[in-house]
Protein backbone atom coordinates (compact mmCIF):
# COMPACT_ATOMS: atom_id res chain seq x y z
CA UNK A 1 0.00 0.00 0.00
CA UNK A 2 1.46 3.35 -1.14
CA UNK A 3 0.28 4.64 2.52
CA UNK A 4 3.28 2.62 3.97
CA UNK A 5 5.89 4.77 1.91
CA UNK A 6 4.39 8.22 3.06
CA UNK A 7 4.89 6.86 6.48
CA UNK A 8 8.47 5.60 5.71
CA UNK A 9 9.29 9.14 4.65
CA UNK A 10 7.82 10.91 7.83
CA UNK A 11 9.94 8.58 10.08
CA UNK A 12 13.19 9.44 7.75
CA UNK A 13 12.55 13.12 7.71
CA UNK A 14 11.99 13.13 11.91
CA UNK A 15 15.63 11.32 12.05
CA UNK A 16 17.10 13.15 9.58
CA UNK A 17 15.84 16.77 11.25
CA UNK A 18 17.76 15.63 14.15
CA UNK A 19 21.14 14.84 12.51
CA UNK A 20 20.64 17.76 10.48
CA UNK A 21 19.52 20.47 12.14
CA UNK A 22 20.07 23.04 9.23
CA UNK A 23 17.30 21.36 6.96
CA UNK A 24 14.77 20.84 10.34
CA UNK A 25 12.63 23.60 8.81
CA UNK A 26 12.20 22.46 5.48
CA UNK A 27 11.75 19.07 6.46
CA UNK A 28 8.88 19.85 9.19
CA UNK A 29 7.05 22.13 6.16
CA UNK A 30 7.88 18.66 4.07
CA UNK A 31 6.03 16.39 6.82
CA UNK A 32 2.89 18.60 6.59
CA UNK A 33 2.67 17.81 3.04
CA UNK A 34 3.36 14.25 3.25
CA UNK A 35 1.13 13.81 5.74
CA UNK A 36 -1.93 15.74 3.45
CA UNK A 37 -0.65 13.49 0.19
CA UNK A 38 -1.14 10.55 2.88
CA UNK A 39 -4.64 11.89 3.81
CA UNK A 40 -5.11 12.34 0.13
CA UNK A 41 -4.44 9.03 -1.39
CA UNK A 42 -6.61 7.22 1.51
CA UNK A 43 -9.62 9.33 0.54
CA UNK A 44 -9.26 8.97 -3.18
CA UNK A 45 -8.92 5.25 -3.03
CA UNK A 46 -11.50 5.16 -0.36
CA UNK A 47 -13.33 7.09 -3.05
CA UNK A 48 -12.52 5.17 -6.28
CA UNK A 49 -11.00 1.70 -5.61
CA UNK A 50 -9.39 -0.30 -8.33
CA UNK A 51 -7.15 -3.52 -8.78
CA UNK A 52 -3.73 -3.22 -9.74
CA UNK A 53 -3.13 -4.08 -12.93
CA UNK A 54 -6.45 -3.03 -14.40
CA UNK A 55 -4.94 0.09 -16.70
CA UNK A 56 -2.48 -2.38 -18.98
CA UNK A 57 -0.37 0.52 -20.86
CA UNK A 58 -2.80 2.91 -20.47
CA UNK A 59 -1.71 6.74 -21.14
CA UNK A 60 -1.24 7.77 -17.63
CA UNK A 61 -1.63 11.39 -18.64
CA UNK A 62 -5.13 10.92 -19.81
CA UNK A 63 -6.61 9.97 -16.67
CA UNK A 64 -7.31 12.82 -14.81
CA UNK A 65 -10.22 13.07 -12.43
CA UNK A 66 -10.92 16.48 -11.67
CA UNK A 67 -14.29 15.50 -10.01
CA UNK A 68 -12.42 13.07 -7.42
CA UNK A 69 -9.72 15.54 -6.76
CA UNK A 70 -11.02 19.33 -6.62
CA UNK A 71 -13.07 19.05 -4.00
CA UNK A 72 -9.61 18.65 -1.62
CA UNK A 73 -7.66 21.68 -3.18
CA UNK A 74 -8.97 24.22 -1.24
CA UNK A 75 -7.59 22.81 2.27
CA UNK A 76 -4.05 21.87 0.29
CA UNK A 77 -4.18 25.68 -0.20
CA UNK A 78 -5.00 26.34 3.26
CA UNK A 79 -2.07 24.08 4.16
CA UNK A 80 0.30 25.89 2.34
CA UNK A 81 -0.71 28.74 3.17
CA UNK A 82 -0.44 28.38 7.04
CA UNK A 83 2.80 26.60 7.62
CA UNK A 84 4.96 27.13 4.40
CA UNK A 85 7.45 30.08 3.83
CA UNK A 86 6.32 33.48 3.61
CA UNK A 87 6.75 33.34 -0.07
CA UNK A 88 4.97 30.11 -0.70
CA UNK A 89 2.24 30.91 1.93
CA UNK A 90 1.61 34.12 -0.13
CA UNK A 91 1.35 32.29 -3.63
CA UNK A 92 -1.00 29.54 -1.82
CA UNK A 93 -3.68 32.70 -0.67
CA UNK A 94 -3.48 34.36 -3.63
CA UNK A 95 -4.15 31.02 -5.87
CA UNK A 96 -7.05 30.58 -3.16
CA UNK A 97 -8.67 33.77 -4.44
CA UNK A 98 -9.30 32.30 -7.80
CA UNK A 99 -12.44 30.48 -9.20
CA UNK A 100 -12.58 26.72 -9.40
CA UNK A 101 -12.24 27.17 -13.40
CA UNK A 102 -8.48 28.52 -12.67
CA UNK A 103 -7.84 25.52 -10.09
CA UNK A 104 -9.19 23.43 -12.80
CA UNK A 105 -7.21 25.17 -15.75
CA UNK A 106 -3.84 24.50 -12.84
CA UNK A 107 -4.25 21.41 -12.10
CA UNK A 108 -5.20 20.69 -15.57
CA UNK A 109 -2.41 22.03 -17.37
CA UNK A 110 0.31 20.60 -15.24
CA UNK A 111 -1.12 17.20 -15.36
CA UNK A 112 -0.53 17.13 -19.28
CA UNK A 113 2.59 19.14 -19.23
CA UNK A 114 4.19 18.80 -15.67
CA UNK A 115 7.85 17.45 -15.62
CA UNK A 116 7.99 16.75 -19.42
CA UNK A 117 11.32 17.60 -20.96
CA UNK A 118 11.22 20.91 -22.72
CA UNK A 119 11.16 19.46 -26.50
CA UNK A 120 8.53 16.36 -25.25
CA UNK A 121 5.95 19.46 -24.47
CA UNK A 122 6.64 20.43 -28.56
CA UNK A 123 6.36 17.50 -30.11
CA UNK A 124 3.11 15.10 -31.47
CA UNK A 125 2.90 13.03 -27.99
CA UNK A 126 1.65 16.64 -26.48
CA UNK A 127 -0.40 17.66 -29.24
CA UNK A 128 -2.39 14.51 -28.59
CA UNK A 129 -2.69 14.86 -25.09
CA UNK A 130 -4.10 18.65 -25.66
CA UNK A 131 -6.57 16.88 -28.10
CA UNK A 132 -8.10 15.00 -25.77
CA UNK A 133 -9.14 18.26 -23.83
CA UNK A 134 -10.53 20.29 -26.35
CA UNK A 135 -13.70 20.62 -24.31
CA UNK A 136 -11.98 21.61 -21.07
CA UNK A 137 -11.41 25.02 -19.78
CA UNK A 138 -8.09 25.24 -21.26
CA UNK A 139 -9.59 25.69 -24.80
CA UNK A 140 -12.08 28.56 -23.75
CA UNK A 141 -10.53 30.23 -21.54
CA UNK A 142 -9.20 33.57 -22.39
CA UNK A 143 -7.35 35.47 -19.41
CA UNK A 144 -4.44 33.97 -18.15
CA UNK A 145 -3.40 32.72 -14.54
CA UNK A 146 -0.68 34.91 -12.64
CA UNK A 147 2.62 33.51 -13.55
CA UNK A 148 5.23 32.84 -10.77
CA UNK A 149 8.33 30.76 -10.37
CA UNK A 150 6.63 29.15 -7.35
CA UNK A 151 3.14 28.26 -9.16
CA UNK A 152 4.20 25.21 -10.34
CA UNK A 153 4.60 23.82 -7.11
CA UNK A 154 1.16 23.79 -6.11
CA UNK A 155 -0.59 21.21 -9.06
CA UNK A 156 3.08 19.29 -8.59
CA UNK A 157 2.31 18.23 -4.36
CA UNK A 158 -1.32 17.95 -4.98
CA UNK A 159 -1.13 15.89 -7.83
CA UNK A 160 1.41 13.24 -6.46
CA UNK A 161 -0.43 10.77 -4.78
CA UNK A 162 -2.63 10.75 -7.33
CA UNK A 163 0.24 10.24 -10.53
CA UNK A 164 1.71 7.44 -8.31
CA UNK A 165 -1.20 5.85 -7.47
CA UNK A 166 -2.45 5.59 -11.22
CA UNK A 167 1.29 4.51 -11.52
CA UNK A 168 1.23 1.53 -9.28
CA UNK A 169 -1.90 0.50 -11.24
CA UNK A 170 -0.41 0.45 -14.32
CA UNK A 171 1.88 -1.80 -16.09
CA UNK A 172 5.01 -0.21 -18.15
CA UNK A 173 4.78 -0.76 -21.47
CA UNK A 174 7.55 -2.95 -23.13
CA UNK A 175 10.69 -1.07 -24.72
CA UNK A 176 13.56 -2.13 -26.65
CA UNK A 177 15.93 0.54 -25.41
CA UNK A 178 16.71 2.22 -21.75
CA UNK A 179 14.63 5.48 -21.79
CA UNK A 180 16.09 8.38 -20.39
CA UNK A 181 12.43 9.73 -19.48
CA UNK A 182 9.99 7.57 -17.32
CA UNK A 183 8.31 4.85 -19.25
CA UNK A 184 4.98 5.84 -18.02
CA UNK A 185 4.50 9.22 -18.49
CA UNK A 186 7.55 11.10 -20.41
CA UNK A 187 8.75 12.84 -17.82
CA UNK A 188 12.15 13.83 -16.12
CA UNK A 189 13.56 11.59 -13.25
CA UNK A 190 14.13 13.76 -10.41
CA UNK A 191 16.59 11.36 -8.68
CA UNK A 192 18.64 8.72 -9.22
CA UNK A 193 18.50 5.15 -6.72
CA UNK A 194 21.08 3.09 -6.39
CA UNK A 195 20.05 -0.88 -4.83
CA UNK A 196 23.16 -3.10 -3.96
CA UNK A 197 23.31 -5.86 -6.49
CA UNK A 198 25.72 -8.66 -6.90
CA UNK A 199 29.32 -7.16 -5.64
CA UNK A 200 27.99 -4.43 -7.27
CA UNK A 201 25.03 -1.22 -6.99
CA UNK A 202 22.73 -1.11 -9.91
CA UNK A 203 21.33 2.42 -10.64
CA UNK A 204 17.22 3.15 -11.62
CA UNK A 205 16.14 6.54 -12.22
CA UNK A 206 12.69 8.49 -10.15
CA UNK A 207 10.39 10.03 -11.95
CA UNK A 208 9.86 13.48 -10.85
CA UNK A 209 6.22 13.37 -11.85
CA UNK A 210 4.56 9.90 -10.88
CA UNK A 211 7.38 8.15 -9.00
CA UNK A 212 7.76 4.93 -11.11
CA UNK A 213 11.18 3.81 -11.41
CA UNK A 214 12.87 2.26 -14.29
CA UNK A 215 16.71 0.81 -14.74
CA UNK A 216 18.91 2.84 -16.04
CA UNK A 217 22.77 2.32 -16.89
CA UNK A 218 25.10 3.88 -14.29
CA UNK A 219 28.10 5.29 -16.97
CA UNK A 220 25.43 7.39 -19.09
CA UNK A 221 23.92 11.15 -18.65
CA UNK A 222 20.23 10.60 -18.63
CA UNK A 223 19.97 14.23 -20.29
CA UNK A 224 22.71 13.72 -23.07
CA UNK A 225 23.46 10.43 -23.02
CA UNK A 226 27.29 11.40 -23.17
CA UNK A 227 29.11 7.90 -21.92
CA UNK A 228 32.49 9.04 -21.85
CA UNK A 229 33.39 7.93 -18.43
CA UNK A 230 36.16 11.11 -17.81
CA UNK A 231 33.28 13.45 -18.65
CA UNK A 232 30.97 12.05 -15.77
CA UNK A 233 32.56 13.20 -12.43
CA UNK A 234 30.63 12.26 -9.29
CA UNK A 235 31.18 14.49 -6.15
CA UNK A 236 30.45 12.82 -2.61
CA UNK A 237 30.36 15.40 0.47
CA UNK A 238 31.63 14.13 3.83
CA UNK A 239 28.07 15.00 5.47
CA UNK A 240 26.44 13.04 3.48
CA UNK A 241 28.53 9.57 1.97
CA UNK A 242 25.19 8.01 0.80
CA UNK A 243 24.58 11.06 -1.51
CA UNK A 244 26.35 11.01 -5.12
CA UNK A 245 26.36 14.30 -7.42
CA UNK A 246 26.61 12.61 -10.63
CA UNK A 247 27.31 15.58 -13.18
CA UNK A 248 28.02 15.86 -16.65
CA UNK A 249 31.00 18.39 -17.96
CA UNK A 250 29.25 18.15 -21.51
CA UNK A 251 26.04 19.17 -20.86
CA UNK A 252 26.61 20.72 -17.46
CA UNK A 253 23.10 19.20 -16.17
CA UNK A 254 23.60 16.83 -12.54
CA UNK A 255 21.46 14.35 -11.25
CA UNK A 256 21.52 13.12 -7.52
CA UNK A 257 21.59 9.75 -6.31
CA UNK A 258 20.82 8.19 -3.18
CA UNK A 259 23.21 5.18 -2.81
CA UNK A 260 20.94 2.88 -0.70
CA UNK A 261 24.05 0.20 -0.83
CA UNK A 262 25.65 2.76 1.57
CA UNK A 263 22.96 3.51 3.91
CA UNK A 264 20.02 1.08 4.09
CA UNK A 265 17.86 3.35 5.66
CA UNK A 266 17.67 6.34 3.66
CA UNK A 267 14.65 7.32 1.97
CA UNK A 268 16.22 8.92 -1.35
CA UNK A 269 13.06 11.54 -1.77
CA UNK A 270 13.44 13.05 1.62
CA UNK A 271 17.16 12.51 2.46
CA UNK A 272 17.18 14.23 -1.20
CA UNK A 273 15.31 17.24 0.57
CA UNK A 274 17.89 17.61 3.41
CA UNK A 275 21.34 17.91 1.41
CA UNK A 276 21.12 21.57 1.01
CA UNK A 277 24.78 21.47 0.78
CA UNK A 278 24.96 19.80 -2.12
CA UNK A 279 22.81 22.47 -4.37
CA UNK A 280 25.03 25.25 -3.28
CA UNK A 281 27.75 23.11 -4.35
CA UNK A 282 26.45 22.78 -7.77
CA UNK A 283 25.71 25.85 -8.49
CA UNK A 284 28.87 27.46 -7.73
CA UNK A 285 30.34 24.93 -10.20
CA UNK A 286 27.98 25.99 -12.65
CA UNK A 287 25.79 22.49 -12.76
CA UNK A 288 21.82 22.92 -13.10
CA UNK A 289 19.68 20.04 -11.85
CA UNK A 290 17.84 17.90 -14.41
CA UNK A 291 15.08 18.21 -12.66
CA UNK A 292 14.24 19.90 -9.59
CA UNK A 293 12.82 18.34 -6.11
CA UNK A 294 9.32 18.92 -4.66
CA UNK A 295 11.00 22.03 -2.64
CA UNK A 296 14.08 23.26 -5.25
CA UNK A 297 16.62 22.15 -2.57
Amino acid sequence: MLTRDYDAQLRRAENLSTNHPASKEILAFYCRIVSFQKSLLTQIVTSSPCERGTREFAPLRHSLDLTLLLPHFRPFLALIKDHAPQLLAVAAYELSTLPSDDWIELLTSYWQSGALPESAVENEFDASLSATSEHSPLATRHSPLPQSPLTPFFPRAFLLPYAALLASQSQVPPTTSTPNTCPLCGALPVLGILRPEGDGAKRSLLCGFCSTEWNYRRLLCPHCNESDETKLPVFIADQFPHIRTETCDTCRTYLRTIDLSKDGHAVPTVDDLAALPLALWAHEHHYSRLYPNLLST
